[in-house]
């Protein structure tokens, strides 16, 4: 068909991201990782942005895969903008651009086991008292963005949206959204609630009724972003702070690890965190054999430290 040997990796490009927007509706932050995946998979040298969709082949994407490992970006990075591709050429075939999905062809990359860093109980007290003995910024936020992180394990883009509405009326829960636009309840504990009253309290004596209706706020008073959260931490972990550096998920990874290590069940841990997968909530697991083994061996007469 003349249809499928003429449309051009920079027209498939073109249409599929619109697909992504109009028709599938997935988020911004979605479709421009999509979009920049795939427009640098037409800045490769093995592919062109004028190279009719037919023609590409499997040994093309794998020569793509050799110049982004040459370029030493890690596993995950060449497994994502893989996806991507592969995606494409799943929308190619369906709309009968090409015969087939070469991309299945080419095998994904083997990714390094990296266990997720997480804070011990001490590290999180030591970083959660940091804004109200310091007030590098401002205290009663950053005290309750902290408590609320650790309290919740939200991600950091769920804490970002987090409006003055999703939290229940005694400050006990919230409504967040997370992945795939799905909403779930998160639980804060007694420290958590009590800087989230000190905070909105505060909030109101600096900007008053404001229409503002997210949760935390910057020094404008208007919505803090995720990468607001980032330099806020930043900023208490540095060297002005704890000089023990930690971002925002690692919050969730300490909130994950402390519930399982104190007896939930996985399942239930899924269900907090949002995990759409269970094996991704098991990687907690493995943190707590470390842990109980390095406990073993500091604290048993014939351990290794010993």
């Amino acid at each position: 068909m003349e249809k499928e040997n003429c449309i051009t990796a920079q027209d498939a490009v073109s249409e599929f991201i619109l697909y992504l927007e109009s028709v599938k509706c997935l988020s911004k932050n979605t479709v421009k990782s999509y979009n920049n995946d795939l427009v640098q998979f037409l800045e490769m040298e093995q592919i062109g942005p004028s190279k009719a969709v037919q023609s590409i082949t499997a040994e093309s994407i794998r020569g793509c895969i050799g110049v982004l490992s040459r370029k030493k970006r890690s596993s995950a990075s060449i497994n994502r903008f893989l996806a991507a591709v592969r995606s494409l050429f799943a929308y190619c075939r369906r709309l009968g651009y090409t015969d087939k999905n070469v991309a299945e062809e080419v095998k994904s990359v083997k990714l390094p086991k990296h266990l997720p860093r997480f804070m011990t109980g001490g590290e999180v007290d030591a970083l959660c008292a940091e804004p109200e003995k310091h007030e590098i910024l401002w205290a009663a936020r950053d005290h309750a963005l902290f408590e609320v992180l650790y309290s919740s394990g939200c991600r950091v883009g769920e804490i970002a949206g987090l409006c003055i509405g999703d939290i229940s009326g005694d400050f006990s829960s919230a409504v967040v959204t997370g992945k795939g636009s799905k909403d779930r309840i998160v639980y804060f504990g007694k420290d958590a609630k009590s800087a989230l009253k000190e905070y909105l309290t505060d909030r109101k004596a600096r900007f008053g009724e404001t229409d503002e209706k997210h949760v935390f706020l910057n020094q404008n008073g208007t919505a803090l972003s995720e990468r607001g959260i980032r330099y806020i931490l930043t900023r208490y972990s540095g060297t002005e702070g704890t000089n023990h550096h930690v971002s925002p998920h690692s919050f969730r990874h300490t909130f994950a690890t402390s519930m399982l290590m104190n007896g939930a069940d996985v399942r239930v841990v899924q269900e907090m965190l949002g995990h759409s997968s269970i094996s991704t909530t098991q990687r907690y697991t493995h943190i707590n054999t470390e842990t109980l083994i390095a406990m073993y061996n500091k604290a048993h007469p014939h351990g290794s430290e010993h």
